[in-house]
């Protein structure tokens, strides 16, 4: 079958594995993707579209733990692809095992949300459910992949070789919005495990965020301290927070939504930066 999407001019490599991706998509023959609004689940939400016209679902979770920016960029971007867009309520905040927040809490959460996809889609006669993991993950600590396999949900990007890199290159070669849009994860990840994970703190963090975002930020954590907020941004633009004017709003703003301290990381923005403190072999 050909592809729906010409990779004529592409570089070798990307275009083999949109190759490989598009061929798995194809055999499987209808969809359904767990969508985020993030680059990585718009990506394959897009080829998937491209492919399977008629044939994809987009499943979107409604919970605190979703940013309300990545909601709203989901709605639109389903919309504007022309896939049908279903909202699910997720029910992890009424479980202890996930409130409780151990190292082991995506697990809990993928288990959760998945299994919910996984009943939507069914619904739908749909018997292939998709999440938009990449080759890059597998290096960071993700207990939650456990739930994925336990569950048979498919990882196409992560079988057809794809990186965070080259999802940005073949998003950028789509036209798709998404290509420079900045990494972005579940709210509970800024709580260090053994914090409760509550609705409020959830909220605070968003909103502090939200609030960085508008400053321009874009590489954007707020890690919860409990009193004190730690500040992670790109290593470029941490200066930015120390001119007087910016320092001044940032404080107060952060101290609106809740916190008490405001604190700069010096070592700025990095992927799951609270699993630093984990012993090797947890999980």
């Amino acid at each position: 079958m050909k592809p729906a999407i010409n990779t004529a001019a592409w570089p070798a490599p990307l275009a083999e594995r949109m190759r490989r991706l598009g061929a798995s998509l194809n055999r499987m023959g209808s969809v359904a993707v767990g969508f985020s609004g993030g680059a990585d689940s718009a990506f394959l939400l897009a080829v998937a579209a491209a492919e399977l016209p008629g044939r994809v679902l987009a499943v979107t979770a409604g919970s605190p733990t979703l940013p309300r920016a990545d909601a709203h960029n989901a709605a639109d971007f389903a919309a504007r692809l022309g896939v049908e867009h279903v909202w699910i309520q997720t029910r992890e905040m009424e479980s202890e095992e996930f409130t409780s927040n151990p190292p082991q809490r995506c697990y809990y959460c993928k288990r959760e949300l998945f299994s919910s996809i996984r009943r939507a889609a069914a619904q739908r006669g749909i018997r292939h459910v998709l999440e938009a993991g990449n080759v890059d993950d597998l290096a960071d600590y993700r207990p939650g992949r456990r739930a994925l396999a336990e569950l048979g949900i498919i990882s196409p990007l992560v079988e057809a070789g794809f990186t965070k890199q080259d999802i940005r290159e073949a998003s950028r070669l789509l036209g798709l919005e998404t290509a420079g849009r900045p990494a972005s994860a579940c709210l509970a990840s800024r709580i260090p495990y053994g914090r409760r994970i509550t609705v409020r703190d959830l909220r605070m963090v968003d909103r502090a965020e939200g609030f960085l975002r508008e400053l321009g930020f874009t590489q954007v954590r707020v890690r919860h301290h409990g009193d004190l907020a730690r500040i992670e941004v790109e290593e470029r633009e941490i200066p930015r927070l120390a001119v007087p004017d910016i320092r001044r709003r940032v404080a107060a703003a952060l101290r609106a939504c809740g916190f008490r301290y405001v604190t700069v990381d010096l070592m700025g923005y990095r992927t799951g930066s609270l699993n630093e403190g984990l012993p090797a072999g947890s999980g």
